[in-house]
């Protein structure tokens, strides 16, 4: 259980936290007291479940989000198990036609969020039909995905996207190194990683140009050299959606990976609710945090509020311990860098689709996570236009929070109760939430 901390002392996150829980995972699984399935799913039943047991969403984190070796950082992503996910239940209500993840299983259609869905929740699908073109989208993660590109093809095509391929120049796939042929060795966690991340920047910017940077593995130095890369390569947009503890070493890390202007750099800002991750906590990228979205009969025909499954389970956010406050974020509860910027959909029941097929069943998953919500904000900025040369776009949304949606309903834990924006939603704004979630471009352009 994590243990409160005031805005000043961010809760232990990311790298140790998790190999604690996996160790005791798994020694728990070994001596047969537990399984490895996701916390919110509900102990195995001796009689039938009710159908409102069925419909309950389960979901169990990629193996990525388990650090290798310690000091390692993880990614945030969670794919679902079982259940009826808020695509499946809408589209049941438009049909009539009741359907639901089978554990274990890949799906023969999309059983999440498409392309049209994230466009229309986020005021983008005119942006996506025109723009983006001649931009370059980078995603930053560790490992090969040897699938990549055929996987992205499989999601492209299903949902009419624009092809983008290696042939046509739409996509490309190096090393840290920018290598194209020694890449790093395969690994199947962050392969579905690496298909959430390809699928969401195709969804909301389809007309971008995608560039896959492997780092040869998940510590910060190789993490940090493939973000590099990505921008020595011509990209003005760089994904990033891992993490784990802040340290020492983190202001350092920003001048040596994060520190380039001109270039909008998205991070997910974790998954084990309120705690400041890092590189999330550099003054340098835009924090993303995570929200639940759903359909609704507002004007907007979307709702969201701030994702949070328990107290060890939900987006991140919080207070840096070590990264000074950039001068455009004006919050007075925290003295240093405060997490999240923005945010947009990670709450794995109401997530996205994607098709993956390198070491698991070739079909579609429904995943969740942060991993979602910051390729989807880099989508954006993508759509928004290629940034002034000297600026750091994280700033963006600050000159212009009314053309954001706020979210104002839910929190991700318990923090001070002289800074509860920290973890609680409210109007403007907060931690988890950031200044709100994608209305259109606006905020996302000097």
């Amino acid at each position: 259980m994590r243990t409160t901390t005031s805005p000043s002392t961010p809760a232990i996150s990311g790298r140790w936290r998790r190999t604690a829980a996996s160790a005791l995972g798994t020694a728990l699984v070994l001596a047969g007291l537990g399984t490895a399935a996701h916390a919110s799913a509900a102990p195995a039943a001796t009689a039938p479940a009710s159908p409102a047991a069925q419909a309950k969403v389960t979901w169990t984190a990629t193996p990525c989000a388990t650090p290798k070796h310690q000091g390692d950082l993880v990614c945030h992503s969670y794919r679902v198990t079982g259940g009826t996910t808020a695509f499946q239940k809408e589209r049941a209500a438009e049909t009539g036609k009741a359907a639901g993840v089978t554990p274990k299983a890949a799906a023969a259609s999309p059983t999440g969020y498409g392309p049209s869905d994230l466009q229309d929740a986020y005021g983008l699908t005119d942006a996506a039909a025109a723009g983006g073109s001649g931009e370059t989208l980078a995603i930053v993660d560790a490992y090969d995905d040897p699938n990549a590109a055929a996987d992205l093809a499989k999601y492209r095509s299903y949902y009419g996207l624009p092809a983008c391929t290696v042939a046509n120049g739409c996509f490309k796939k190096v090393s840290q190194s920018g290598s194209t042929t020694s890449l790093p060795t395969a690994d199947s966690g962050w392969a579905e990683e690496e298909s959430l991340d390809l699928d969401m920047a195709s969804a909301v910017c389809p007309l971008c140009k995608i560039l896959l940077v492997e780092a040869t593995s998940s510590s910060m130095a190789n993490l940090g050299k493939a973000v590099n890369e990505a921008v020595a390569l011509g990209a003005k947009f760089v994904s990033n959606s891992y993490g784990g503890s802040e340290s020492a070493s983190d202001t350092s890390y920003d001048t040596s990976y994060f520190k380039h202007p001109g270039v909008a750099i998205t991070v997910s800002a974790g998954d084990e609710g309120y705690g400041a991750e890092y590189p999330a906590a550099s003054k340098y990228v835009t924090s993303v945090g995570g929200t639940a979205l759903s359909t609704s009969s507002t004007t907007r025909g979307w709702t969201e509020k701030v994702w949070n499954t328990s107290s060890t389970e939900g987006t991140g956010s919080g207070c840096s311990a070590y990264d000074t406050k950039p001068t455009w974020q004006t919050d007075t509860g925290c003295a240093k860098r405060t997490v999240s910027d923005v945010s947009a959909v990670a709450d794995p029941a109401t997530g996205v689709s994607v098709y993956d097929s390198y070491g698991v069943t070739a079909g579609w998953y429904t995943f969740g996570g942060t991993s979602a919500s910051s390729p989807i904000i880099a989508a954006v900025y993508a759509l928004a236009g290629t940034p002034g040369s000297s600026d750091y776009p994280a700033a963006y949304p600050y000159a212009d929070p009314s053309a954001l949606n706020d979210v104002t309903t839910g929190s991700n834990g318990t923090c001070s109760s002289t800074a509860a924006y920290l973890c609680t939603a409210r109007s403007g704004y907060d931690g988890p939430t950031g200044l709100g979630t994608p209305q259109g471009t606006d905020a996302f352009t000097g």
